[in-house]
């Protein structure tokens, strides 16, 4: 299980005046206010939410 591949996702975009579904996007990554950090498994569909809200979030490097 050490061996998975993970992302650490910081949000520096606020979700106010965004549309639903990028709040929900951002609910879904653990993510809700600027600055806070998540560490997510890499898979494809997290992936593909921090696509969604990519002007929104940046990948951390450790």
């Amino acid at each position: 299980m050490a061996d998975r591949k993970t992302l650490m996702v910081r949000q520096n975009g606020s979700p106010i005046r965004r549309p639903k579904d990028q709040i929900a996007t951002l609910k879904g990554l653990g993510l809700g206010r600027i600055g806070r950090e998540r560490e997510l498994e890499d898979t494809p569909s997290v992936r593909g939410m921090i696509r969604k809200v990519a002007h929104m979030v940046e990948i951390v490097e450790r």
